[in-house]
Order: structure tokens, then C-alpha cells, then sequence
């Protein structure tokens, strides 16, 4: 069973570029990410991972407005970092779908290595 993947990862903070990186998929591991309770908002095929802990994190103004333009209407805010992985069959996780890259580099003007 595969447990590392590479993720979209959208910093909150503005001044951390957006990047690609290889994550793992274990508690620990999300929990030092989201520096707390771990968040799950779900598109079309990928899922992202976020910080659950509200305001004790900076906004995430990128990943908003990523998950916004991937198609998923928001009632809140987002907080921390964010973490996007790709949906392949059901409850599987796959690496961060390309055109979700793709978009990301559209909309951030800056080109990810995937």
C-alpha cells in the first residue's frame, strides 16, 4: 500500500511559495501540518486536507480562492496550510491531480514541477 503522494501544498502565509511535495499519509504527519484538528473539503477528484482550528492560523486567501475556482462553493474561511491530493478509486488517494496543478499555476502565475 502506497503511503507517500505528491500533494499541492498552498502556504497560508503569502511570502511561503506554493509548491509540490511529498507527503505521507499518517496522523502525525497531517497534525504537524495542520498544526492541530485536520479539515477535509472534497471536489470533483481530489480532496484537500486544512487546518479544522479556525482563527488560531492565518487565512488562506490562495486556497480559497483555488478550491473556489476548482468548483467548490465555501461558507467559511480557510485557515493554514493547505494540502491537495487526487481521488482514484473509491478511498483511494492518488497524487494531486494535474489540472488542479494547472490551475494553480494560472491563477498564482507561478509554475509548479510536478
Amino acid at each position: 500500500m502506497r503511503t507517500s503522494f505528491k500533494a499541492l501544498v498552498v502556504p497560508a502565509r503569502l511570502t511561503h511559495p506554493v509548491h509540490i511535495g511529498p507527503v505521507e499519509l499518517d496522523l502525525a504527519a497531517w497534525q504537524r501540518v495542520a498544526a492541530g484538528e485536520i479539515g477535509f473539503i472534497a471536489g470533483r477528484d481530489w480532496h484537500v486536507y486544512l487546518n479544522n482550528g479556525g482563527s488560531r492560523s492565518l487565512p488562506n486567501v490562495r486556497a480559497e480562492v483555488l478550491i473556489r475556482e476548482a468548483g467548490v462553493d465555501l461558507d467559511e474561511t480557510i485557515h493554514g496550510t493547505a494540502l491537495f491530493l487526487g481521488d482514484g478509486r473509491p478511498g483511494e488517494t492518488v497524487d494531486a491531480p494535474r489540472h488542479l496543478i494547472r490551475l494553480a499555476e494560472q491563477l498564482f502565475d507561478m509554475p509548479l514541477a510536478a
